[in-house]
């Protein structure tokens, strides 16, 4: 049995040697008339594909995973990945429109909008700590 935090990890592996493969078979898509490219086009998308279908099985497990955990309240896992990734999006927002807002005169209560920062801050740090639980605790399904 791997855990789900053993599957991300794993995910994230296959991704970056995904990526990988991309900027290797680039670079070996076209050689000088007469020469032959450094690696063998056909053997990199055999990889290409191979792993790419690992990646496809990971994810699956993940997702069917992820939708089945439950959290403490009985929030799904995959609820609160939906909620992280869009407190992640807001806060980068908020922080940047806070730096502009500092540098010149303001047109909001800098103070009031930074509270929100603050309080949204700790609202992921905590979501953050309950999804990182659940990942080193689930067995991937």
């Amino acid at each position: 049995f791997m855990k789900l935090a053993n599957a991300l990890s794993q995910r994230s592996e296959l991704q970056t040697r995904i990526r990988q493969l991309e900027v290797r078979l680039n670079n070996n898509a076209q050689v000088q008339e007469g020469e032959q490219p450094a690696e063998d086009p056909m053997e990199l998308l055999k990889e290409l594909d191979a792993d790419y279908a690992r990646l496809e099985e990971l994810i699956s497990a993940i997702n069917r995973t992820n939708n089945s955990t439950r959290a403490g309240d009985g929030t799904a896992l995959s609820d609160l990945l939906a909620r992280r990734d869009c407190l992640k999006g807001k806060l980068s927002i908020l922080r940047g429109f806070l730096n502009s807002a500092i540098k010149v005169k303001s047109t909001v209560n800098v103070r009031q909008l930074q509270k929100q920062v603050d309080s949204l801050s700790k609202d992921l740090r905590e979501l953050e700590e309950t999804i990182q639980e659940k990942n080193w605790t689930t067995e991937l399904l």
